[in-house]
């Protein structure tokens, strides 16, 4: 009997390790996933456009075979690779999240050039009309092209995670990253799907409501829907802009180069310090707006290296992406 509960012990003593193993992992991937929002956000804010015009029984399916790209291109490619990085070359994840955030930037910096009529951004194409006859043949291609543009933004994603993770061994390194993968993954297309189909959801309502209440929630949300998804969108810009311009300011830190960071660093304290009440929020909103508009500078700079060799090789070899 006092074999038995010793072992009863030790196994207690071994689940409560796991289940401290687990938790740590969580914790730590909530906090590394939190550092990519921006690309998150825009991951969001870009997917819809794959759906439209198709009907709307197609879109949830196209949604979830989207998904199930996105996690492949998460766990098979981008998982190994970065952690190949983090054992053999972690001097290189520095530099590779610099590139991840120069792109961030252009990115945005497009998207604003756009809505200032400063050229053109990927909006001009996203635009373009189905020509394709074949539903099934399109819905294919628009599968694939969504996933190749997912491609890029989660390898930003679990760059920016991987550097985000507190050193630690290798397994809990991957197990980290895995539920970084799995968490956004389902963050971002559960959002995508409930935000695709919140306008259906809200005419059924307004339709076929039994009472007046249903009915009025329903053209509510009907109308709210375009405006909310130029909001999303402006959020989404504003996350990129903001992020980029952090992980390069933070990446010029890591190379050596601290000035930049010490003064931004420096001007949230003081802006802080004069408005006394809630002063961390104030010195981080004061942070993140330098680093949005170094994000934008840089950006409005990377743009017409965008225009002649990014996005001519990009249409090349994802042309339904774009």
């Amino acid at each position: 009997m006092s074999g038995l509960l010793a072992l009863l012990d030790d196994v207690a003593g071994i689940a409560k390790i796991a289940a401290a193993s687990v938790d740590d992992v969580v914790s730590q991937a909530v906090k590394a996933g939190s550092k990519a929002a921006g690309a998150v956000i825009d991951d969001a804010a870009v997917t819809p456009k794959y759906v439209q015009g198709f009907a709307a029984d197609r879109e949830l399916p196209i949604i979830w075979r989207i998904a199930k790209g996105s996690m492949i291109n998460k766990l098979v490619y981008l998982l190994p690779a970065g952690l190949a990085l983090s054992a053999f070359a972690p001097w290189a994840i520095p530099p590779l999240l610099m590139l991840g955030g120069g792109y961030l930037c252009f990115e945005g910096a497009e998207k604003v050039a756009h809505v200032l009529g400063w050229g053109h951004g990927h909006e001009d194409y996203e635009g373009k009309e189905n020509t394709v006859e074949d539903p099934a043949h399109l819905e294919e291609e628009k599968a694939k092209g969504a996933i190749k543009t997912d491609f890029i933004l989660s390898a930003e994603i679990m760059t920016i995670s991987l550097a985000a993770i507190p050193e630690s061994n290798f397994w809990m390194e991957a197990a980290t990253l895995a539920a970084v993968a799995i968490m956004i993954t389902v963050a971002v297309y559960g959002s995508v799907a409930l935000i695709v189909k919140a306008d259906d959801v809200g005419l059924a309502m307004s339709n076929r409501g039994r009472l007046g209440v249903t009915r009025a929630i329903g053209r509510g949300i009907v109308k709210v829907m375009p405006g909310f998804m130029k909001l999303l969108t402006i959020v989404g810009t504003a996350a990129m802009l903001w992020v980029g311009g952090s992980i390069i300011v933070h990446g010029l830190a890591e190379m050596g180069w601290h000035g930049p960071e010490d003064v931004i660093y420096g001007a949230g304290k003081a802006v802080a310090g004069a408005v006394g009440d809630a002063s961390g929020t104030v010195a981080w909103f004061t942070k993140a707006a330098i680093d949005g508009v170094l994000g934008l500078a840089l950006g409005f700079v990377l743009i017409p290296v965008g225009e002649k060799v990014i996005t001519p090789v990009w249409r090349k070899f994802a042309p339904d992406a774009v």
